[in-house]
């Protein structure tokens, strides 16, 4: 039973203080070193409880105070509280990630602090993880302020909540229990679609608002009914060690594979709404008894620009170090800094902002919400160009000769590569911007595929694989145009194509794929292709398989069977051998070393794979498969060099560039003869 309390009470609580400390250690932690805590990620959901808690309590209190709420005066505080700290922290980032960062990351850099500045960052986060050619794209210094753009996204529409409530109140006479119902009719709309998004494309869902909404509802349903009372004592001493406990169960338990948010952000939602519903207990046995200690405040106080602060650290101190991860002594110094410019943010930032009431009116917080996003589009606008000017360089045959190089005593001038690093993500095949890669999703590739040429081509050739088939596709299409043939496109990502189930990105079964492969093989009945070609990433893996070599097999024999199958209502398969493959970036790194790209060059036996299991499915089918290796068109004297002949490899760490491989139709072609005759 709870214990009545007026609704328009105002009253600090120091225990949601201490909740804020819990929530920014576990990000800070886990973000220094996920080994340690490797579901640390969950301290956003705890602050989204505390958020929404928060904010609900004050309009509540505004709501039944004084019978409506001020939409203008709300937006007024939330400037005053969050703008000019978060403006501080994306200035600042930005001008050390002009200086800083490689040429290569300063584009989705500036488009990630504009991004930041008008909160969408969510969204372009969702976009950004759903899109396949951006899938290996480093983290920016400013993506956390993906769980900003969520909160001040929520707020566009909460106000509103109150208001109309508010104003139904006055004329309506209507009771807190239908403003309680029209919040959980959010809630559990919310948590519906969280649940059914995570389980259909977790990427994506993790950022979304529609997915999160309901983690901010919650604390604000939890807010409505302590505004009326609060719960027994009896009750509230274990109720606040039990959501505690649950917090950390979930930071400890979970870890990057666990699906989120969906069911599994329950736990650390709840356990959140169950700390702040205990209050502040009388005794000293009570969790709030930790919560309100003096250390525990303190980092709760300045929670908000710790959290700011963290992650752009991190990011900077990696690019330092060059490693992948930050040493005990890096953690412990990053860790340091962004306390200490926490503290100095909080101090000389948040605090005379709002105790001085620096953004009184709507006409002043106007003024410096558009002053931070025009200053911070600037500097980001600043890196934009600086990219620019470092992608300039234009294809010349004189120059960038690619393969033709291989052998010659010319080292490779980094100032003339083309594509330029900061350019090479994007020099892929034509067959994405025509939109013919399917997608993951995809079962059907009558629905998907494309077909290039003439209709009365005498030949037909078909391309069916996954990305690095598709890669091939510049030198089969100069082929093609040569030799007068018409290519039928069925590529998909991630899919190799064998009759073996195979892994999706999540580890899970890629049910999808191997339904895509059969209905290929249905497909070429009717088309009766003249010749196939195929490649695939030695990288696939089937599914409950640990051993490299055991998958490799599975994977080779789904080969044999599904080409197999293929060589029954189409001509000869061709497979090319798996390009060598990058243990880094290596764009970023011919980006450091313009002036000596050899630096990045890999071994051969760092860049393949101990076998391809195309070899094998080739070998079981005797005739009726052929293997076309390049490998010594990548790599000469045992190394496989990043830029050769002037032109830049490789687009990321496992695909090359389209450049290089339009270059490379005719040995492609010469060794199609020799093979086939």
């Amino acid at each position: 039973m709870l214990a009545t309390r007026p609704g328009t009470e105002r009253r600090f609580r120091p225990e949601v203080q201490g909740l804020r400390a819990v929530a920014v250690l576990l990000v800070l932690v886990y973000h220094l070193n996920p080994a340690l805590l490797p579901g640390g990620y969950v301290g956003v959901d705890v602050f989204f409880v505390i958020s929404g808690f928060l904010i609900t309590s004050l309009l509540y209190r505004e709501a039944t105070t004084h019978g409506r709420v001020s939409i203008g005066g709300f937006y007024v505080r939330r400037v005053r509280r969050l703008l000019p700290a978060a403006t501080v922290v994306l200035l600042s980032t930005g001008v050390v990630a002009y200086f800083l960062l490689p040429v290569t990351r300063l584009t989705d850099t500036a488009w990630q602090l504009a991004a930041s500045a008008f909160y969408v960052e969510n969204l372009y986060l969702a976009r950004q993880a759903v899109d396949y050619l951006a899938a290996d794209t480093p983290p920016s210094p400013v993506q956390h302020f993906w769980s900003l753009s969520v909160e001040e996204q929520f707020y566009l529409v909460w106000p509103l909540l109150f208001a109309v409530w508010a104003l139904t109140r006055r004329r309506l006479r209507t009771t807190a229990r239908a403003l309680t119902v029209l919040l959980g009719a959010v809630l559990v709309l919310s948590f519906a679609c969280s649940v059914v998004l995570t389980s259909q494309e977790a990427a994506s869902a993790y950022f979304l608002p529609t997915t999160r909404a309901w983690e901010l509802a919650v604390g604000g349903l939890l807010a409505v009914g302590l505004a009326h009372g609060s719960l027994p004592e009896r009750v509230r001493l274990p109720l606040g060690w039990l959501g505690l406990a649950a917090v950390v169960a979930s930071a400890v338990a979970y870890d990057d594979a666990t699906p989120f948010p969906g069911w599994a952000a329950a736990l650390p939602v709840l356990g959140s709404a169950a700390v702040i519903a205990a209050e502040q207990g009388s005794g000293r046995l009570s969790a709030s008894a930790l919560l309100v200690t003096a250390p525990a405040r303190w980092i709760g106080d300045m929670s908000y620009s710790l959290y700011l602060w963290h992650w752009p650290l991190i990011v900077f101190a990696l690019v330092l170090t060059g490693r992948d991860g930050l040493g005990p002594l890096d953690a412990a110094v990053v860790a340091g800094l962004s306390v200490l410019l926490a503290w100095a943010t909080k101090v000389w930032v948040e605090d005379p902002v709002r105790d001085r009431g620096l953004v009184r009116s709507g006409r002043s917080a106007l003024a410096v919400a558009t002053a931070g996003m025009v200053s911070v589009a600037a500097v980001g606008g600043a890196a934009y160009l600086q990219v620019d000017r470092s992608g300039s360089v234009t294809f010349d045959p004189a120059v960038h000769t690619g393969p033709a190089a291989l052998g010659q005593s010319a080292a490779p001038d980094g100032r003339w590569t083309y594509p330029s690093p900061v350019n090479a993500e994007d020099d892929v095949p034509l067959l994405y911007d025509d939109d013919c890669q399917a997608s993951k999703e995809a079962t059907d590739p009558g629905d998907a595929h494309c077909v290039y040429g003439p209709e009365d081509a005498g030949t037909k050739v078909a391309i069916v694989g996954d990305s690095h088939s598709a890669q091939w596709f510049p030198a089969l299409h100069e082929m093609a145009k040569e030799r007068e043939w018409r290519l039928y496109l069925y590529t998909k990502s991630s899919c190799a194509f064998t009759d073996t189930m195979t892994t999706d990105a999540e580890g899970g079964a890629y049910e999808e794929c191997r339904t895509w492969n059969r209905a290929v093989v249905e497909e070429f009945a009717e088309l009766e292709p003249d010749l196939v070609f195929t490649s695939s990433s030695t990288t696939s893996k089937p599914v409950g398989v640990d051993s490299a070599e055991e998958g490799g097999s599975a994977i080779a024999g789904g080969m044999s069977r599904l080409w197999g199958d293929v060589a029954e209502v189409a001509g000869p398969i061709v497979a090319i051998r798996d390009t060598p493959r990058h243990q880094r970036d290596v764009v970023e790194c011919v980006s450091a070393n313009t002036d000596d790209p050899g630096t990045c060059e890999v071994t051969e036996g760092e860049a393949f794979a101990a076998s391809d299991p195309q070899e094998e499915a080739v070998r079981s089918l005797g005739d009726e498969a052929h293997l076309i290796d390049l490998s010594d068109r990548f790599c000469t004297d045992g190394v496989c060099p990043a830029v050769i002949g002037n032109v830049m490899v490789y687009r990321d760490a496992g695909h090359i560039t389209e450049t290089y491989i339009r270059l490379l139709a005719d040995d492609l072609g010469s060794r199609l003869d020799r093979t086939l005759s």
